[in-house]
Formats: structure tokens, C-alpha cells, sequence
């Protein structure tokens, strides 16, 4: 997720990024069901996050953010999710560090609570997040951010336009487009349509193999929320395959007939 700071006449810009798995990646569940196996399965930075890091970018190109921190909570693998960050453009990283058993049962609550922590203490003024992860889509870290922090929040972001300390954001509602206009400092959430993250190359990524990143201790939060069971169902198919043309055309009537 991104944040920016305001430097007047400037401002530095934030953004939180989660790291995940790719949507390639065949999902297995625990044999205990208490989660998904993660050994051995590559992770990259969450789609929404990365629209998000590439939007915070952008402003600050336009010479509308002095600075772009890139943070991630989780194990040491989010180094390399922050690293990407850096190399699409953020000027800074920090890292929470979560222990692997701890960041299975990391939730949105506690995420929120270590964001707003850190948006005080950095003296920001917007914080650009994705909308949700892709892996257990609560979209609730942004909103929850907004509410510790006493934001305004603009969420499922499509547009996003800094007019002095006015923030103008088109959001993408179940009706179609709607627009509000928020007093800095803020929240917002990228959705899919807010822009096109720039490919992060291989020697950019390389070069910031040596920055150094921003190590932070988590606190012990208590969410109250605990993962009892995790199960992957296969979807069941519907079709069935019909000896001869006339069975499949009697079961289109059949099908046909019940719709009207």
C-alpha cells in the first residue's frame, strides 16, 4: 500500500503493498485445513497494490508528491514485494516484520491498526492501498485504516486527481461512477481501472538489492479473530455428454421449455 506525506509546498506519498500468491499458482490447502501451503510457492506483490504503487508513482512524477514509502507487514519474503516497489519508482521501504506461523493468521484489523500506526508516525498525508487481496478478497484494510485514523476515505478508486489539499476521486459503484472530493489527509483504495502498472525490470530490481529497507518489530495486536477451518472445493460440473444428436437437442427443448 502507498502513503505520501505533505511537505509544503509538496507531498511524500504512501503506499502498502501485500504479498501473495500468484493467481497461477495451484492453491493447496493444510492436510489440518488451519490454511493454505505456502512452502515453495513463489509470491509477487497483489494486483491492487500494484495498481496502487503505480499510482502513487505517477503523482509523484508529476512533481504533486515529494515522496513514495512503500511498506509491507509479513515474513522476510516481503522484501522482495517492497524491492518491486522500489524499483516501479517508491523512494522509500518499510518493513514489518511478521513471523511466518503469525502472518497465517494476520487479519485486516491487525494490518489497519500497524498502517494507522505508521501513518503517524511518518506524518503522512494520503495512504493508497489495494482495494482487497486476491487470495481472501475482505476488502476491509483501507476502510478500517480510515476509521483508526479518522480519514475521509475514497474507495474502488478509477480516477484519482490532487488539487491542493483536495483530493478528487472517481469511484466505480454497482450504479456506475461516482465522485467525491476529500480533505486531505486521506485514504484511498485503487481499483482495477485507475491505471496500468509500469513492468518493474530486472535491472531496476537488482539495483535495489542493496537499499537498505526499514526493518519494524510488530506489535502484539489482538484482533479477536481466529481461522477455524479452511477448505477447497473443487466446482462440480454440469454438463453431462449425450450418447446421440437427439438426446442433446430433446434436452435443449426440455431446457427451453422450462425457461419460458
Amino acid at each position: 500500500m502507498p502513503w505520501w506525506r505533505r511537505k509544503l509546498p509538496e507531498a511524500a506519498s504512501s503506499r502498502v503493498s501485500k504479498t501473495k500468491s500468484p493467481f497461477s499458482e495451484t492453491v493447496r490447502v493444510k492436510p489440518d485445513k488451519t490454511g493454505v501451503v505456502t512452502d515453495g510457492v513463489k509470491h509477487s506483490m497483489n494486483p491492487f497494490c500494484e495498481i496502487a504503487v503505480e499510482e502513487a508513482v505517477r503523482l509523484k512524477e508529476k512533481k504533486l508528491v515529494s515522496e513514495v514509502i512503500a511498506v509491507s507487514c509479513g515474513p522476510q519474503q516481503c522484501q522482495e514485494t517492497i524491492r518491486t516497489a522500489l524499483a516501479m519508482g517508491a523512494d522509500r521501504g518499510l518493513h514489518v516484520e511478521v513471523p511466518a506461523k503469525e502472518y497465517e493468521s494476520l487479519s485486516p484489523f491487525q494490518v489497519s491498526k500497524i498502517l494507522a500506526a505508521l501513518a503517524k508516525k511518518e506524518g503522512v498525508n494520503l495512504l493508497l492501498l489495494g482495494k482487497q487481496a486476491i487470495d481472501d478478497d475482505c476488502n476491509q484494510t483501507g476502510q478500517m485504516t480510515a476509521a483508526f485514523l479518522d480519514w475521509p476515505q475514497g474507495t474502488f478508486a478509477s480516477q484519482v486527481t490532487l488539487d491542493g489539499d483536495w483530493l478528487k476521486v472517481e469511484r466505480e459503484v454497482d450504479g456506475g461512477l461516482e465522485t467525491v472530493r476529500l480533505k486531505l489527509p486521506a485514504v484511498v483504495t485503487a481499483d482495477l481501472r485507475l491505471n496500468e502498472p509500469r513492468y518493474a525490470t530486472l535491472p531496476n530490481i537488482m539495483l535495489c538489492l542493496e537499499l537498505l529497507l526499514l526493518l519494524l518489530l510488530l506489535l502484539k495486536l489482538n484482533s479477536g479473530v481466529q481461522l477455524i477451518t479452511c477448505v477447497l472445493e473443487n466446482p462440480k460440473s454440469v454438463f453431462r455428454v449425450k450418447p446421440d444428436c437427439r438426446n442433446l437437442f430433446s434436452s435443449v427443448h426440455f431446457v427451453l421449455f422450462h425457461m419460458v
